[in-house]
C-alpha cells in the first residue's frame, strides 16, 4: 500500500465523518425539547423559553447552526452542556480514557480465543467442530449486549455475589484501580464480540485454506499446528485483522449499552444521561467523537490489513508462498 492509498482512504473517512456529523446534528435537532427548555425549567412561560432560545441562538435556521457547530468542532470546541454547564470537550477528555480502557481490555481478551477457535473452524470447514462453533457464535450474535449483561449480573452478582452489580468508581479513582468493577462490563463486551471475531477469523482461515499454496503444503506432509501457523495464518492475517477491527468498532457501539447498565463512568454513560436530560449539545458532541473513533479504528484496520497482505511481501522458505 502506498501513501497515496492511505491518503485516499483518509479522505474517504473524513467525507464519511462529515455525512455522519450532519446525520447526528439534524437527527438530534428534531427531537422534542432543547437546551432552552432545560435552562428555563418546567414552570417557565413560553415567552421565557423563547427569550432563552433567542439568547442561545436556537431560533436561527438549522443549517446555519450546523455549519457553525461543525466549524467549532473542527477546532476542538464541541459546545457546552446545557444540563451540566460544562464544555463537552472537557467531559469527553475525562471519560474517553475510561471507555478506551474498557474496550481495549475486552478486545485483548477476545483476540486469543477468537484466533484459535476461528483457525480451528476454518481448517475444518463443514466438519462437526466447525458446525458446533458456528452454532455457538450464532447464539452469541443473536443475544444483544443488554441481555448478556443482565444474565451476568443475575448469575455472578446476585446469585453467586462474586462481583459488584454496578461499576461505580469512587471519586478521584481510575477504573483500573478497581479491577473487580471491570469484570462484568468487560465480560459483557467479550461475549458480544467473541461471536463476531470468531466468525470473521473463521471465514478468513477457510478462504486461505483453499489456496494452492496451502494445498501444496498439505501434499508435502504439513498438518496440524505447523500448517495453521506457518501457512494459513500468514494468508489470513490481513482479512482477520480487518475483521478484528470491525469487532472493535462494534465494541465501541456496544459499550454505550454496557456502560449505561453498569453505571460505568465512560462516554456511553454520559450519552445516556444526556439523552435523559435532552442535553442536545452533549449528545451531538459525544456522538461525533464516537463516530470519529469508529472510523479511525476501521481506517487503521484497513491500512494494516493491506500491509499484512502476503502478496505484497516476498515469499519466505517454509511459509506462505503467493
Amino acid at each position: 500500500m502506498t501513501w497515496r492509498d492511505v491518503a485516499l482512504r483518509g479522505l474517504v473517512a473524513v467525507g464519511t465523518l462529515l455525512v455522519l456529523s450532519a446525520v447526528i446534528f439534524f437527527s438530534t435537532d428534531v427531537l422534542p425539547g432543547d437546551a432552552a427548555g432545560i435552562i428555563a425549567g418546567q414552570d417557565a412561560t413560553e415567552r421565557e423559553r423563547a427569550e432563552i432560545r433567542e439568547r442561545l441562538g436556537l431560533d436561527r435556521p438549522a443549517v446555519v447552526r450546523y455549519l457553525e457547530w461543525l466549524g467549532n468542532a473542527a477546532t476542538g470546541d464541541l459546545g457546552r452542556s446545557a444540563a451540566a454547564g460544562r464544555p463537552v470537550a472537557e467531559v469527553l477528555a475525562e471519560r474517553l480514557g475510561n471507555s478506551v480502557l474498557l474496550v481495549a481490555v475486552a478486545a485483548a481478551v477476545v483476540a486469543v480465543p477468537a484466533l484459535v477457535l476461528g483457525l480451528a473452524a476454518g481448517l475444518r470447514a463443514g466438519r462437526p467442530l466447525d458446525r458446533a462453533l458456528s452454532s455457538l457464535t450464532v447464539v452469541l450474535l443473536a443475544l444483544p449486549e443488554f441481555l448478556l449483561a443482565t444474565g451476568l449480573v443475575v448469575l455472578l452478582a446476585q446469585h453467586w455475589s462474586l462481583f459488584p452489580a454496578v461499576s461505580m468508581v469512587p471519586a478521584g479513582d481510575a477504573p483500573w484501580q478497581h479491577p473487580d468493577l471491570l469484570v462484568l462490563p468487560v465480560a459483557s463486551l467479550v461475549l458480544g464480540g467473541l461471536g463476531v471475531a470468531t466468525r470473521l477469523v473463521r471465514a478468513a482461515a477457510a478462504s486461505a485454506a483453499e489456496h494452492p499454496a496451502v494445498e501444496q503444503a498439505r501434499l508435502d506432509g504439513e498438518s496440524g499446528a505447523r500448517l495453521a501457523w506457518s501457512y494459513v495464518l500468514p494468508a489470513a492475517a490481513g482479512p482477520a485483522l480487518q475483521g478484528f477491527t470491525v469487532m472493535v468498532a462494534g465494541l465501541l457501539g456496544g459499550s454505550l449499552v454496557v456502560e449505561t447498565l453498569f453505571a460505568y463512568p465512560g462516554i456511553g454513560h454520559e450519552v445516556a444521561q444526556a439523552v435523559t436530560y435532552r442535553d442536545t449539545a452533549m449528545v451531538q458532541g459525544l456522538g461525533l467523537a464516537l463516530a470519529g473513533a469508529v472510523l479511525l479504528v476501521l481506517l487503521a484496520g484497513d491500512v494494516l490489513a493491506r500491509a499484512l497482505d502476503p502478496r505484497s511481501r516476498p515469499a519466505r522458505r517454509g511459509g506462505w508462498v503467493a
